[in-house]
């Protein structure tokens, strides 16, 4: 301690103490510098607490992407249990295609992202899948059937107006490759609009469009057709950046979901379509 302070006055230029006849006592420049040493300890005691908070996920922050499709089934009661396990962190969630999202999460902008695709290719990236959501042909539940089979060969789309999601919108580019790979390019009767908008026009018979089978169940205005075998589907992915490790807040809401998943999964309460991977 005495050789600790010996340098402390040497560095500041000026003794903190007067040693004389057995007592020590501050000078003038110990005086000054006692209140500053004081907030220095307090902010050094803080600081020690505050890292400890962070390292058991009592504090924090985490940064989360998501695709807008997601948000209302999945997110959001994932969130509900995440906070009510770690009150004492904050979420900041961002909504937007898988596109903007890996680029976001890639930028440092981002610690986690889900994403819909196959990202396994984007550099830098370690992608997890999740699940495995079907698509069904919606149409209008007021017009006549597509088909009076119980599925439906995308094939038989051919000639069918389709309403499409938006440019940057993940299920327009999985509409465009699915009936592209059965051999036709989708025409189209409406082009843009968010998932919600794309469903709404198809309830008003404005054309057809490829949506999840949940999102589809849920529209008593919609009916869901399911396509014939292999079908189709989107894989539903959680990614993060390959090089930089999580952050606490953010390993505990991947055990959180990985939890939540299972969960779902054991008690049979996956929605409809949905597969786990």
């Amino acid at each position: 301690m005495s050789k600790q302070i010996q340098a402390l006055e040497t560095e500041l230029g000026a003794p903190l103490f007067t040693r004389a006849r057995g007592r020590i006592e501050l000078t003038d420049a110990g005086q000054t510098l006692l209140p500053h040493a004081r907030r220095i300890t307090a902010a050094v005691t803080a600081a020690r607490s505050d890292i400890d908070d962070v390292l058991a996920v009592r504090a924090g922050h985490l940064r989360l992407g998501a695709t807008p499709s997601l948000c209302s089934w999945l997110i959001a009661p994932l969130l509900t249990r995440y906070l009510e396990a770690h009150p004492g962190v904050t979420v900041t969630l961002t909504e937007d295609g898988s596109g903007p999202l890996t680029e976001r999460l890639t930028a440092g902008d981002l610690d986690l992202a889900f994403t819909v695709g196959d990202m396994a290719e984007v550099a830098g990236l370690s992608v997890q899948p999740l699940l495995s959501e079907a698509l069904v042909v919606a149409s209008a539940a007021h017009l006549p059937p597509l088909t009076r089979q119980g599925f439906i060969g995308l094939p038989q789309l051919r000639e069918q107006a389709f309403v499409l999601p938006a440019h940057g919108y993940d299920l327009r580019d999985l509409t465009i490759a699915t009936c592209e790979s059965a051999g036709f390019t989708p025409r189209t009767g409406v082009d843009g609009g968010a998932t919600d908008a794309v469903a709404s026009l198809v309830e008003a018979g404005l054309g057809i469009a490829l949506l999840p089978a949940m999102i589809a169940a849920g529209r008593p205005g919609l009916r869901a057709t399911p396509i014939a075998p292999p079908g189709a589907s989107r894989t539903i992915t959680l990614a993060a950046r390959r090089e930089a490790p999580l952050t606490k807040a953010a390993g505990a809401f991947a055990a959180s979901l990985e939890a939540h998943l299972t969960d779902l999964h054991a008690w049979g309460r996956l929605p409809q379509g949905m597969q786990a991977l």
